[in-house]
This record gives structure tokens, C-alpha cells and sequence, in this order.
């Protein structure tokens, strides 16, 4: 066996692999290819024509690196894993994204790699910007606000604002989302294509963006200071503010750029104007910084001549297939619109059917319930014609009853008026009655008084005649006359009480007369009293005639006054019969 046989075959391909903003894609390269033909590959794999802003990029150490493209892949620094791992990035960025970004394919490459730089603050942005920013993002992944499909916590998932803004304010994740929701919700009817022009828009006009950072040291001073490349120009930056630029060189006024190993020398075309000399420390990132500077330059060059043939006809075609999309999307709409609107009649139509279908059932119920309520006001009508013939009746009985009312209102009204006349007489009746007992009283007294005048009269006549005819009559006896006979002693005697006898018979028929005065006074008292009750009975029946007569007529108040006051007699002297009639005149 020969030497030759015992030496190992040398492989043909080696494995790549190619990450992009949004996919990762693996390839077998051959050995023998350059950087350019792998970068053409992946370009014609994506689809991307606009090739200049682009290239892939490796890791080497602490620092990255471009992959050359008139060089042989594996002759370069790339890491020797297996499949070698590359990042097609954007490498060169555009001044005017609008203006210089042709393909679809190439402006969302774009608002991916920007957002990931802003997302991971390479890019300084504002926390306003942030929010603005975010909702363009939403808009572009999420389409058109819709309140029914985007409920409140949808962008709980999504990475859409920086961690440094997050940390800035205290605020929740509910609280940024409706923010951005907010902004989100006036996006409508913004395309994929168009939200994400809008936001690399608003991107480019911030000041970190599309710069290269690189760390350098001023000549003969060691300062340390940062160098930024980017579409512009040159920028010389203090470490701590990548901001704003203590001094820039922009590629209109930059004669030549070189460097020998570690020394870079800017000469700007005003050869009045100090040559600037910078220092970086290693020769690879040397070598990445003249790159970015040719790139960039050329570039800067070729947006001010006119555009190539190629260029013309991707941009004939981009804005083809722009108004094509935009006719496409205006018909979409239209087509979204009437089928918003067919879906809304629809469902208003279905809206009405189970309206009418419900009226319907409603009338039913209705016309049943009219046929039943027609039946019962049938069963009613009778019921009320009854009634209205039994009102009939009854009015003509009320008015019957009315017109016996004001003809017993009116006999009530006489009968109060000879009641009160009555009672008036009979008062008149008392009184007159009151004043003859005190009258009779008081001739009872003087026949009291003159009676026992009399007696004492009496008594004493009889004590005096006892006594002269004790003392005179023995003497007449004795000196003027015989003595008489007994028989002529009682003559006398009984001629006394014969005399005597009479004035006591006189006294009897006196007292007989008095007593028959006094019990004719008590025949007419009593007399008086029956006719004071009856009369009260006749009142008492008219008040309860009244009552129930819904009290229309009541007894006047002047004749109930005037019942109600006691007559009063100023004697002392009265008989149980007076008091009693006094007792009822203070009851009535």
C-alpha cells in the first residue's frame, strides 16, 4: 500500500448554518466556495434582492467580524464548530428608509433587526418613542384593533419595551399595555408593510441608531474616547455619552481615511482642517472599522448618482407590487366592509326574525288572550247591563228616598220647630210652675206661721180664761148670785169647748186645705215631669232618625244650648218632686 493511500480524505462540504432576524437555516457549502457564494445563497434562499445593506456576520474571540466575500470561507477566521454558525444582519444602514428600501423582504429585515437593538438597548429610545414604537410593532404582528378578539392581557407574551423604561416608572404590565393599546387602536387599517415603515421611520431619527461603536485613544494622549461609523460620517464620542458627538466628519468632507497597523488618520478635503489621528489597540477591529468606513462611503456615494438599471427596475417593480397590494387591500376591505356589512345584516335580519318570530308568538298570545278578555268582557257587558239596570233601579229608589228624605228633612225641620216651641212652652210651663210653688210656698209659710199664732192665741186664751174662771167665778158665785146648779157649771163648760172645738174644726179645715193645694201641686209637677220625658223620648228618637239619616239634619246647637243649661230656682225650700224636675232638665 502506497503513502498515498494511508492519508485521510479530505471532505468536499462543510455544514453552515445561517441564523436570520426571524428563521434559521442550515447549508452544505463546498470547500472551495468564497464568502460570496454562500451570501448569494442565503440571499436567493430569503429573497432578498437588496443585497448591499447586508452581510454575515461570525464571532471571533471577544469581538465579531464580516465574512469577506472574494475570500475562501474557510480560509477566514470563522469558528472551525461544525456547522459553522453565522447571523445575516444588516451591515450597512440606509439614511432614508423610505427612499432607500425597495423590497418587503429587505424593510422587514430591517424593522427586526432595529426593534432587537432597541428591545436590547443598543439603541437608546425614550420611553414616549418606546410606547409609540411598541404599538407599530402590535400592528404589524396583530393587524387591526379589534376590542371582541383582543382582550385585556393579549400582549402579556410580547417583548415590546425596553427593561430599562420598564424600570423607569412604576407601573404594571396592565397599566404599559393599555398604553400601548391606546396608540394601538388609532393604527387601523395600517398594513404589515406600512406599520413597519412607520416604525423604522420613527427609528432613524433616533441618535443611536445604524451607528458602530468601536473604543479608541486620542494620539499622544492616550484619552479614551469612542469612534462611531455610520451612513452620515465619522463621530468622535466621550465614553460615557454615545449620544452626542463631540466632533463629527461627514463622508462629503473626508479627503481619505488610512491606517498602518494600529494608527488611523482622517484628512478631510479643507486642507485648512487638522488632520485627526486616532489609536485602536487590535488589528482586527482595525481592519472591521475601514470596512464599515468603505462601505458606508461607497454607499454614501451611491445614493447621490443616479440609480442603476437594477435598482430602477426594482423599484418599478416594488412600487408595482406596492399599488398592487394597495389595490389588493383596498378590495380586501372593500370585500371586509361588505362582509361586515352582509354579516351584520345577517344578523340583523336574524336580529328581526327572532323579533318577529317573538312578536309573533306575542300576538298569539294576545289574540288568545283578546279572545278570552272578549269573552269576559261579553261575560262583563251582561254583567255590567245587569248592574246598569240594578243602578237604574236603585237611582230611581235613591231618588225616591232622596225625595222622602227632604220631605221628612222638611217635617224633621217642623217637628224640631214645634219640639223647640214645645220645649220653650214647657220651660215656660216650669217657670211659671217654679214661681206658683214658691208662691204656694210662701202662703203655705204665712198659713204655717198664722196657724201657729193662732194655737199660741189659742193656748194662751185658753190658759188665761182657765185662770179668770178659777178666780172669778167662786166670787161670783158667792156674792152676786145663788150657787148655781152643777148642770149649769157644765153649760158653761161646754159652751167654753164648744168655742174652743170651733176654732179647732177652723184649723183642721185649714190644714185639709193646705194639704189639698199641696197635693194638686204635686198631680201637676208630676204631671209637668211626664211630659219633660216624653218630650226627651221624641228627641231621642229624632236624634237616632238623624244618625241614620247619614247625619244630615242634627238638633241647632241654640236649642241644645239651650236644653243643656239647668233653670235655676234660688230657694231652699224645695219639694223632692221640684228636685226631681230639675234633675231632668240638667239630664235633657
Amino acid at each position: 500500500m502506497s503513502i498515498l493511500g494511508l492519508k485521510k480524505k479530505q471532505p468536499k462540504t462543510f455544514k453552515v448554518k445561517v441564523i436570520t432576524m426571524d428563521a434559521e437555516m442550515e447549508f452544505s457549502c463546498e470547500v472551495k466556495w468564497k464568502g460570496k457564494d454562500l451570501f448569494d445563497l442565503v440571499c436567493r434562499t430569503v429573497g432578498l434582492r437588496e443585497t448591499w445593506f447586508f452581510g454575515l456576520r461570525y464571532t471571533v474571540k471577544d469581538t465579531y467580524a464580516w465574512l469577506k466575500p472574494d475570500k475562501r470561507v474557510l480560509d477566514q477566521e470563522v469558528p472551525k464548530d461544525s456547522p459553522i454558525t453565522f447571523h445575516f444582519l444588516a451591515k450597512f444602514f440606509p439614511e432614508k428608509v423610505e427612499e432607500e428600501l425597495v423590497q418587503e423582504i429587505t424593510q422587514h429585515l430591517f424593522f427586526l433587526q432595529v426593534k432587537k437593538q432597541i428591545l436590547d438597548e443598543e439603541i437608546f429610545c425614550s420611553p414616549e418613542a418606546s410606547v409609540l414604537l411598541a404599538s407599530y410593532a402590535v400592528q404589524a404582528k396583530y393587524g387591526d384593533y379589534d376590542p371582541n378578539f383582543h382582550k385585556p392581557g393579549f400582549l402579556s407574551q410580547d417583548e415590546l419595551l425596553p427593561k430599562r423604561v420598564l424600570m423607569q416608572y412604576q407601573m404594571t404590565a396592565d397599566m404599559w399595555e393599555e398604553k400601548i393599546t391606546a396608540w394601538y387602536a388609532e393604527h387601523r387599517g395600517i398594513a404589515r408593510d406600512e406599520a413597519e415603515m412607520e416604525y423604522l421611520k420613527i427609528a432613524q431619527d433616533l441618535e443611536m441608531y445604524g451607528v458602530s461603536y468601536f473604543a479608541i485613544t486620542q494620539n499622544k494622549r492616550d484619552t479614551d474616547l469612542l469612534l462611531g461609523v455610520d451612513a452620515q460620517g465619522l463621530h468622535i464620542y466621550s465614553p460615557n455619552s454615545k449620544l452626542n458627538p463631540n466632533k463629527s466628519f461627514p463622508w462629503s468632507g473626508i479627503r481619505n481615511i488610512s491606517y498602518s497597523e494600529k494608527e488611523f488618520t482622517i484628512k478631510p478635503l479643507d486642507k485648512k482642517k487638522d488632520v485627526f489621528k486616532f489609536y485602536s489597540s487590535q488589528l482586527r477591529v482595525n481592519k472591521l472599522i475601514l470596512q464599515l468606513c468603505i462601505g458606508n462611503h461607497d454607499l454614501f456615494m451611491r445614493r447621490r448618482k443616479v440609480d442603476s438599471i437594477e435598482v430602477q427596475q426594482m423599484k418599478a417593480q416594488a412600487k408595482e407590487e406596492k399599488a398592487r397590494k394597495k389595490m389588493e387591500r383596498q378590495i380586501l376591505a372593500r370585500e371586509k366592509q361588505m362582509r361586515e356589512e352582509a354579516e351584520r345584516a345577517k344578523e340583523e335580519m336574524e336580529r328581526r326574525l327572532f323579533q318577529l318570530q317573538d312578536e309573533s308568538r306575542l300576538a298569539n298570545e294576545a289574540l288568545l288572550r283578546s279572545e278570552e278578555t272578549a269573552d269576559l268582557l261579553a261575560e262583563k257587558a251582561q254583567i255590567a247591563e245587569e248592574e246598569a239596570k240594578l243602578l237604574a233601579h236603585k237611582a230611581a229608589e235613591a231618588e225616591q228616598e232622596r225625595q222622602r228624605l227632604e220631605v221628612t228633612a222638611m217635617k224633621t225641620k217642623e217637628e224640631k220647630r214645634l219640639m223647640e216651641q214645645k220645649m220653650r212652652e214647657a220651660e215656660q210651663l216650669a217657670v211659671k210652675l217654679v214661681e206658683q210653688s214658691e208662691r204656694r210656698l210662701k202662703e203655705a209659710d204665712h198659713l204655717k206661721q198664722d196657724l201657729t199664732e193662732a194655737k199660741d192665741a189659742e193656748r194662751r186664751a185658753k190658759q188665761k180664761l182657765l185662770e179668770i174662771t178659777k178666780t172669778t167665778y167662786p166670787l161670783i158665785a158667792a156674792y152676786s148670785a145663788p150657787p148655781a146648779p152643777p148642770e149649769a157649771a157644765d153649760f158653761a163648760y161646754e159652751s167654753a169647748s164648744t168655742r174652743l172645738d170651733f176654732k179647732d174644726s177652723d184649723m183642721k179645715r185649714l190644714s185639709m186645705e193646705i194639704e189639698r193645694e199641696r197635693l194638686e201641686y204635686m198631680e201637676k209637677s208630676k204631671h209637668l215631669q211626664d211630659q219633660l220625658k216624653e218630650l226627651k223620648s221624641e228627641i231621642e228618637s229624632l236624634k237616632l232618625e238623624e244618625q241614620q239619616q247619614a247625619g244630615l239634619y242634627s238638633l241647632p246647637g241654640e236649642a241644645r244650648g239651650y236644653i243643656q243649661e239647668p233653670v235655676y230656682i234660688p230657694h231652699s225650700n224645695r219639694n223632692s218632686a221640684y228636685m226631681s224636675q230639675m234633675a231632668f232638665f240638667e239630664e235633657v
